[in-house]
């Protein structure tokens, strides 16, 4: 979405700088299609470029945009030259492949000549000459073949046979090579040229493919120059990379290194936009091998090669206002559901007219009407239960994107994780609608909250939950009516002794303050609320409590070290043992195992010695 609109603005801007630049020159743009691509060709024949100072002073501009997909080329061992050979598949796609082919084999690089300041074509009389040459011992030699047949001459007959086969064959070889060097650039792509260099390991891994793929990349930037130069405008070539932080470190160091080749030259006509995670690529330079010691700060390596950072900022109340109303108008099941219900909606109160006036006229010809089979009364009762759970969707989603409900404030500025939040609330609902039949207990706005929750803080709601269910299995649950934030509470200690083991999985929470005035304030959910909810939760990584289950079982399972002498040490603790048994070694055990084991007497733990 946001390379699509930077494409369309700076299209506009294009198109604004061609016309304030039309407006000031007498001279017009140079068309490359129709008549005009017969006049491109000749002047990629017999004309050189020449940069002028009236060309460096040009402002009007196009962008040629090229989207290169790094997850295509992930597999490749020269994701990098994936990238060379898509940006010149783009600009041969763009504008053909014979006038390509034809400035490859005949074509003469840009040239900047101080007394050519205002002329930007100079002859190129060497290819004139050439080209004449070769037609005049060509138009020779056919002659001179005609006249050998003559019987007029028949006594010089094999001396003119050979001079002009002579000349047909040479002149004739020379434009038949000319024609296949062209043809071979025009069946043979510089993309196919590439892939081919890629497949052979032992070039690949010689240092001549770097140079081969260098010279291609010149030659594609001499064309663009040319056609600058005969169009009357600048070009630049767009490359958008998206998808590289989704591939190998050494594969994300190569394409940056080939950006940074590309970019070596200072007139090179290419701009990169990299759609990436800059976390992500900064960790891919930091671990990649071949970087050590050049990019041992990730973000400074970035900082060195990115010269227009731009990140995206947070997104506006308004703004996702809209993106979720469009991620719910985007759900098509949801809106052909809506339809239906209006359309039953609709044919059932026309129906209860019909049987009013009915029964107004004739009480005795409604009892036929209501006495139905068993398999229609199942299909009416599953109807029913479908128009209830369309409505309930539909006000959970109402919900989810009103602007009055705090819950927006909850809701992520990331489109992808709104279009989840969208995609499942509708199985939520469904699920709830299953296990309580008629929403008896949870409202459909609470389905959506719990499924926020769920999709913001997976970690702290899989440990609330993880010591809720610990709790009753040791026989100490709290009651149903107890808030859930409670019990996160009183396990939040235990929970930052493990952050070192947890790291990973509390990287995948939000921001804690608000986790906190989510349970806290504006949905405080119960610990009934909560294990109803957790029976139909499909958003929530189970496989997260289960790790914590086993975190929590494995400190339970460390043995203090047994005192040495706690006769010694404390008399009256020996003295004081044969009255209460066990409470010497609770003295003299950590505070941890106090902490692991329950107490057997009611539930409360004893204090400390």
């Amino acid at each position: 979405m946001m390379l699509d609109k930077i494409m369309a603005l700076m299209q506009q801007e294009a198109t604004q700088r061609e016309a304030e630049e039309l407006r000031h020159v007498q001279w017009q743009l140079r068309p490359i299609r129709g008549w005009g691509f017969s006049k491109l060709l000749w002047y990629l024949v017999f004309l050189q470029p020449i940069i002028t100072e009236l060309h460096l002073r040009r402002k009007n501009v196009k962008f040629l945009f090229i989207r290169f997909s790094a997850w295509q080329y992930a597999g490749s061992d020269k994701l990098w030259a994936g990238l060379v050979a898509t940006l010149c598949e783009g600009i041969r796609q763009q504008y053909g492949a014979l006038p390509f082919s034809l400035y490859s084999v005949l074509g003469k690089k840009a040239a900047t000549r101080p007394g050519y300041r205002h002329r930007e074509w100079h002859c190129r009389g060497h290819v004139c000459l050439a080209l004449l040459a070769l037609l005049v011992a060509l138009s020779l030699g056919m002659s001179l073949l005609y006249l050998s047949m003559g019987s007029h001459v028949l006594g010089h007959s094999n001396t003119f046979r050979a001079f002009g086969g002579a000349a047909t064959t040479l002149s004739g070889s020379g434009l038949l090579m000319a024609m296949y060097s062209v043809g071979k650039h025009l069946f043979v792509s510089q993309r196919k040229r590439i892939e081919r260099l890629v497949s052979q390991e032992k070039f690949s891994s010689h240092l001549g493919f770097m140079c081969q793929v260098k010279k291609e990349v010149g030659l594609l930037t001499d064309f663009l120059c040319f056609l600058e130069i005969y169009q009357r405008r600048r070009l630049r070539v767009v490359l958008e990379i998206t998808g590289l932080d989704t591939c190998y470190p050494e594969r994300v160091v190569g394409v940056l290194n080939a950006i940074n080749t590309l970019l070596s030259d200072s007139h090179a006509p290419f701009i990169f936009i990299l759609v990436v995670d800059p976390s992500i690529l900064a960790a891919c330079l930091e671990s990649a091998g071949s970087m050590k010691g050049t990019a041992d700060n990730g973000y400074l390596f970035l900082n060195r090669t990115v010269t227009l950072p731009f990140s995206v900022p947070i997104m506006g109340r308004r703004t996702k206002l809209q993106f979720l109303h469009d991620a719910v108008r985007s759900r098509d099941d949801l809106l052909c559901r809506e339809m239906t219900l209006n359309v039953r909606s609709r044919g059932g109160a026309g129906g209860g007219a019909v049987t009013g006036g009915e029964a107004g006229s004739g009480g005795g010809d409604v009892a036929p009407l209501l006495e139905t089979e068993g398999p229609a009364r199942a299909e009416s009762a599953q109807s029913l239960l479908e128009v209830k759970a369309a409505r309930s969707i539909q006000e959970a989603l109402c919900c989810l994107h009103d602007e009055c409900d705090c819950l927006i404030d909850y809701v992520p500025d990331n489109v992808v994780s709104m279009r989840r939040i969208v995609n499942t609330v509708p199985i939520t609902v469904r699920l709830l609608q299953q296990q309580q039949g008629d929403f008896e207990g949870l409202s459909p706005r609470q389905a959506v909250a719990w499924v926020v929750l769920a999709n913001q803080w997976p970690c702290r709601l899989s440990w609330a939950l993880q010591c809720l269910e610990d709790e009753q299995q040791a026989g100490s649950a709290p009651e149903a009516s107890a808030p859930l934030w409670d019990v996160f509470c009183d396990h939040s200690l235990e929970l930052h002794t493990m952050t070192a083991t947890l790291q990973k999985v509390l990287d995948l929470d939000g921001d804690p303050e608000l986790f906190q005035r989510f349970l806290g304030a504006d949905f405080p959910f119960t610990v009934a609320e909560a294990q109803s909810l957790l029976r139909c939760t499909v958003n929530l990584d189970h496989s997260i409590r289960h790790r914590m289950g086993l975190i929590r079982a494995v400190s339970t399972l460390k043995t203090p070290r047994t005192p040495k002498s706690p006769a010694r040490k404390d008399p009256h603790a020996a003295s004081g043992a044969n009255h209460a048994p066990g409470a010497a070694w609770a003295g003299q055990a950590p505070a941890r195992v106090c902490e692991a084991h329950q107490p057997q007497d009611g539930g409360k733990s004893r204090p400390m010695a």
